[in-house]
């Protein structure tokens, strides 16, 4: 579930108000999980108590954790990784196939850090939350959906109170971002079954790669699995290739 509420940190806000905060990122960065004592980040949080950090800070810090990468970078495909981050950062779902191949291109190229760098520090983050407001759902808000279709993939990404993200494996915009279409919403669930993205074909395109040199060809396509996508994807970037787009082989 995303945070739909607004939570805001002021310079007078007491001990009780930043606790209702911590929990309010947690919420909403991790995806409504239950948080053990022994996982939270008892050094972040010191810092937001004493006003060393913004809530923008300890956004990032709760996102970079390796209780986020364990669950979502680590344990989940490439696409679920991206639309999560859409979700818990942005409060929002992709819109199109270009955010979603920009940020596995990012992810694959620069790193897990950078991925998250890239959302905490957007013109769009800093203008819809700040430094000190929550990330919370934003769904339903036109600001936050440039296409009419961004709302229907806002709701594919978010069911409701009951959703912890982490229970999802799969992509659950993949198809539908694509292809450009509506997302058929269905229940939430832990199993990927046979709609994962791993058993799912896809297309890149590349141009200006140096495979197979010294073949000519300004663009070349090469079709892959799901699972494995991110080797392939750190092959053309070895190889000097630059990705135009990815989409699905339907």
């Amino acid at each position: 579930m995303a945070v739909s509420t607004q939570f805001e940190l002021w310079p007078t806000s007491g001990l009780d108000e930043v606790q209702t905060i911590i929990r309010a990122v947690y919420r909403q960065v991790l995806g409504n999980p239950h948080v053990m004592e022994s996982e939270r980040l008892v050094a972040a949080e010191s810092q937001l108590c004493d006003r060393a950090i913004s809530v923008r800070e300890f956004v990032r810090a709760v996102a970079k954790s390796a209780l986020y990468r364990t669950r979502y970078f680590e344990s989940c495909a490439p696409y679920r990784f991206v639309e999560v981050n859409f979700k818990h950062l942005l409060g929002r779902a992709p819109q199109d196939q270009r955010e979603v191949s920009e940020h596995i291109i990012r992810c694959v190229a620069e790193g897990y850090e950078a991925e998250i760098d890239s959302y905490i520090d957007s013109d769009e983050y800093q203008a819809a939350f700040g430094e000190n407001v929550v990330p919370y759902y934003r769904g339903q808000d036109s600001a936050a959906n440039s296409k009419q279709v961004g709302y229907i993939h806002s709701f594919a990404l978010d069911r409701g109170p009951a959703q912890i993200d982490s229970a999802t494996k799969a992509s659950q915009l993949v198809y539908a971002v694509a292809t450009n279409t509506v997302p058929a919403v269905k229940p939430s669930t832990s199993r990927g079954g046979a709609s994962s993205v791993a058993e799912k074909t896809f297309k890149i395109l590349v141009s200006g790669s140096k495979f197979d040199s010294p073949r000519r060809t300004s663009n070349t396509e090469y079709i892959v699995s799901g699972s494995k996508m991110t080797p392939q994807i750190q092959r053309i970037h070895r190889a000097g290739g630059k990705i135009v787009k990815i989409t699905e082989v339907i």
